[in-house]
């Protein structure tokens, strides 16, 4: 005799609501739904509840998908080469590509990692590349995933610093064509990933409310420790609010439980971040203790301080980078040269900032290229400037991911930090839609084509949000769009 199937919820799967076929007649000739024919079924012993309505379902309650060591090497061996359009822009593709569509992660899973990479210093997008293969396939996963979306753009920004600086110095034409187009892209990418979340995560007024007010205060002031200030501000006030309404924090969906592991340990963990502490203690006392510092050291100091107390990505750190390697003399008038021994010249660094623009991975690839064109100005091989450049500017970060992993696959489960949660996803996805905004008027400002590169975007909107497009081939195709429009010099 064939056993009825149980099913742990007192519901049937997801899948098999959606490839149910209807029985029975209804009162107007046409098929009855499992409902209707239940509700005329005479009650018995095997008697079932009608089954919950598809849209009820939740889909975080979904499985996740298995990911395999060879999954990683898959998805990122892409996304490290089209990985286009800045730090949102990478959050954004991530949670389209890993998140929505392969369900390597729960969005509110995803989310939780977004908003404590925002709560530390490095870079945010590079830290949650670490992050996935992390909680996926432990810490050869972690670093499988991160390796694979950093090195392509630090290759390239190398190579750009040692053959092509002199040759860049303005850089013009069909470059600042696939620049304007993947940014316009970007935009579409990020826009579309915070309606998504918007939608799931942002559902009721008070969440509405926070991300809206997390939007605005990002945009109005956007300083360094804004975006870590809005976050921790956003989970204190639910923690007021589920206090003051007598609430209780809604049980983690099995998804959310399966996050997966976190690398090290505890320990291990304390012990990566005493190491980035103790780095930094000794690299800024070494340099100010010696009175002529190797320039080695001088070089290593600059880009692991400044890796180590970055917050809010690229936009932040340039500016500083701008200050320690451009050494400028400025007259009363306030007109400013380049002095001849300055490790950077202005015109290098802008015009390798230009090249970053059109090359994927994070923004603090520059650093590769600035090492090497740093080093070849001061005697040296170009691999010596830009090893030091780029580890000092990223390993910061990745220690600190690495370390904290461990203690917030402790502190996740606690009572005040589940109360915290919704306002820090909140905060969280304001963030992201003040980068649609910021990034929106960046494209136009900077584009040669500016009209158009709205033009491209809306595109881009449509074909990853609506069409459901591979992300990887809508960046691709703004980069041609881009192309068109220099060689048609639209407006």
């Amino acid at each position: 005799m064939t056993e009825p199937t149980a099913f742990s919820n007192g519901a049937p799967p997801a899948s098999e609501l959606l490839h149910r076929r209807p029985t029975g007649e209804n009162q107007n000739g046409g098929q009855m739904t499992d409902v209707e024919s239940q509700e005329k079924r005479p009650t018995g012993v095997l008697d079932v509840a009608p089954p919950a309505p598809i849209a009820a379902i939740d889909e975080e309650e979904l499985k996740l998908a298995e990911v395999g060591y060879v999954d990683i090497l898959k998805q990122f061996s892409l996304l490290g080469w089209v990985a286009f359009g800045g730090p949102a822009a990478h959050i954004a593709l991530f949670q389209k590509r890993l998140i929505e569509r392969l369900r390597w992660l729960s969005t509110p899973v995803y989310l939780e990692i977004f908003a404590l990479c925002q709560c530390i210093p490095g870079p945010a997008s590079t830290q949650v590349s670490f992050a996935l293969g992390i909680l996926r396939k432990g810490l050869l996963g972690g670093l499988l995933s991160g390796i694979l979306f950093q090195y392509p753009g630090a290759i390239l920004m190398t190579a750009v610093g040692v053959f092509a600086a002199k040759k860049l110095e303005n850089p013009q034409g069909w470059l600042e064509g696939i620049a304007a187009g993947v940014a316009a892209v970007g935009v579409a990418l990020v826009a579309s990933a915070s309606k998504s979340m918007c939608r799931k995560l942002c559902a009721t007024p008070m969440l509405a409310t926070i991300c809206t007010v997390t939007a605005v205060i990002a945009f109005y002031w956007p300083r360094p420790y804004t975006f870590p200030a809005v976050i921790v501000g956003s989970g204190l006030v639910t923690i007021a609010w589920s206090y003051y309404k007598k609430e209780t924090p809604k049980p983690k969906s099995e998804a959310d439980r399966s996050a997966g592991n976190h690398g090290f340990g505890m320990y291990a963990g304390g012990v990566l971040i005493a190491i980035w502490l103790v780095v930094l203690v000794v690299t800024l006392t070494t340099r100010r203790a010696e009175k002529s510092p190797s320039i080695l050291l001088q070089w290593w100091e600059v880009f692991y301080r400044t890796g180590s107390i970055i917050y809010g990505g690229g936009q932040v750190v340039l500016p500083m980078l701008y200050t320690d390697l451009v050494q400028q003399d400025c007259n009363a008038e306030g007109i400013c040269r380049d002095r001849p021994d300055s490790w950077v010249t202005s015109t290098q660094f802008y015009a390798g900032l230009g090249v970053q623009q059109a090359l994927p991975g994070p923004l603090f690839n520059f650093s590769a290229y600035l090492g090497a064109i740093m080093a070849i100005n001061q005697g040296y091989v170009f691999i010596v400037g830009a090893a030091i450049a780029w580890l000092g500017l990223f390993l910061p970060g990745i220690l600190l991911i690495f370390g904290i992993l461990p203690f917030w696959g402790k502190f996740r489960n606690w009572n005040i930090y589940n109360r915290a949660l919704p306002g820090l996803n909140a905060a969280g996805i304001g963030l992201i839609v003040t980068s649609v905004f910021s990034l929106t008027l960046g494209a136009y400002k900077s584009s040669p084509f500016g009209t158009t590169s709205i033009c491209i975007g809306i595109l881009g909107f449509t074909a990853v949000d609506q069409l459901h497009w591979s992300e990887p081939l809508v960046v691709v195709g703004g980069g041609v769009l881009g192309i068109i429009a220099w060689a048609l010099k639209m407006n």
